[in-house]
């Protein structure tokens, strides 16, 4: 969801420029810093952006520039005349003269200096409107462009993760095999006068059934081949699901190492943290 965008247009002697900046957010959450001339159509900006950039936080910056340079002030004489006469009451009551230079002293009072109330016109709305959507446009190129290095790292990663798991298999049976030579070599530690043998083999295959990860295989295999296949759909706003399959998938991986009892599989199952770990933190950049 990250992006920038910008975009300058100049019509009728005004130039306008609309910068576009976003960043991730599980909404869609709009700062905006527009000229005064332009504050009631905010709104219609604000649901214009809302529709194209769908999530993000995001700032947006307006300026105005006309050909006539700067906009025009006036004073406000008014203002002017009243701060003096504070000022002159002031000095009387307290016993102090009155200032040398009134104009550096009036000045730095807030109302006496103010700018013309200006309306857009329809020239200039419509030359706002353009100029936003054009940022917008520019964004979102940035973002697709950004996606298409997403999906081949994620990709790379499941492909990784794939590979490990593929790797799990060849490691089972010596582990099977361990599991029991140690239960076995324990029991002979344990001093007993005599115990029912066929129990206890039904009590370790019972065991070592409680430590298959063939399910867990087949289901991290599942969510591996589904996170593959949502992300090459043509839809867009897959980013949330693709955040749930990967929740899913850490969930079969923690399961795989619990169960594992074998160092060389905890091995795997760290290097397929680790892969799933950077999906995760780049997941939070997909729509």
């Amino acid at each position: 969801m990250t992006g920038f965008g910008k975009a300058t247009s100049e019509l009728a002697g005004n130039k306008i420029t609309a910068e576009i900046k976003s960043l991730n957010s599980k909404q869609f959450d709009l700062n905006t810093r527009i000229p005064s001339v332009f504050r009631p159509y905010e709104v219609e900006i604000r649901n214009m952006l809302a529709s194209t950039l769908e999530r993000g936080k995001a700032e947006l910056c307006v300026t105005l520039e006309s050909a006539a340079g700067a906009t025009s002030a006036i004073v406000n004489t008014a203002a002017l005349a009243e701060a003096k006469r504070q000022i002159s009451e002031a000095a009387a009551t307290v016993g102090l003269p009155e200032p040398q230079d009134w104009w550096s002293v009036l000045m730095r009072f807030p109302d006496v200096m103010k700018g013309e109330q200006i309306e857009a016109d329809e020239v200039q709305i419509e030359q706002l409107r353009k100029t936003v959507a054009e940022a917008a446009d520019c964004l979102m190129q940035h973002r697709r462009a950004e996606g298409l290095k997403l999906e081949q790292f994620f990709a790379q990663r499941i492909r990784i993760i794939s590979e490990l798991l593929a790797e799990v298999p060849r490691y089972e049976n010596e582990r099977i095999e361990r599991i029991r030579t140690n239960l076995a070599e324990g029991l002979q530690k344990v001093a007993v006068a005599d115990y029912d043998k066929g129990r206890l083999e039904q009590e370790m295959i019972f065991y070592i059934e409680k430590l298959d990860v063939n399910e867990e295989k087949q289901r991290l295999a599942q969510h591996l081949e589904y996170f593959m296949d949502t992300m090459n759909q043509p839809t867009p706003g897959q980013g949330k699901k693709l955040g749930f399959i990967a929740q899913e998938m850490g969930r079969e991986i923690n399961t795989l190492g619990s169960k594992s009892n074998h160092a060389e599989m905890q091995m795997l199952v760290v290097r397929m943290k680790d892969q799933l770990e950077q999906i995760k933190e780049q997941v939070l950049n997909v729509m």
